[in-house]
């Protein structure tokens, strides 16, 4: 039993962060670069002499080092190379720990853009704000509160009718 209770709770971790984070497009994003740069920097390795990335296979391995800051990559030979390299050190990392960054902090923010706490806090503010309302504030206060109530007691007959 306690199995499938966690079973639906990752399911709906998975789904909150596929449907409500930027996880899955910066991934895709960061993927077709990676592709992108590795093949420029094989291009523009190819031929040169004393070059270390003699393949695709070694470029994507570059790619992979270079970006996560590893520091085992092989160091590109050409100047064009090096420039192409640089830009794809800076991009990659901003994406790559951009990319957990903007995950986790979506996620955990979730929950304090829902609309009924924002509704809750806008009631709570005015409660502490009382003596600084006008007549008309408070009669609007007093309209909303009575529209609150009449709508929680139609739920409760829902519920238990």
């Amino acid at each position: 039993m306690r199995r499938v209770g966690r079973h639906v709770r990752f399911k709906r971790f998975v789904s909150d962060v596929y449907v409500h984070t930027p996880l899955i497009k910066m991934v895709l994003l960061l993927l077709v670069l990676w592709l992108l740069f590795s093949a420029g920097m094989y291009f523009l390795e190819l031929g040169i002499e004393g070059a270390s990335i003699l393949s695709y296979g070694d470029a994507l391995y570059w790619a992979v080092a270079a970006f996560s800051t590893a520091g085992i990559a092989d160091t590109p030979v050409s100047g064009s190379a090096k420039l192409v390299g640089g830009v794809w050190i800076v991009l990659g990392s901003m994406l790559f720990f951009g990319t957990i960054v903007a995950t986790v902090t979506t996620y955990f923010m979730r929950p304090m853009q829902r609309p009924h706490k924002k509704i809750i806090d806008t009631v709570e503010y005015n409660l502490e704000q009382l003596d600084d309302l006008s007549v008309d504030e408070l009669d609007l206060l007093k309209e909303t509160v009575d529209t609150l109530i009449v709508h929680v007691e139609q739920l409760k007959k829902k519920q238990s009718g």
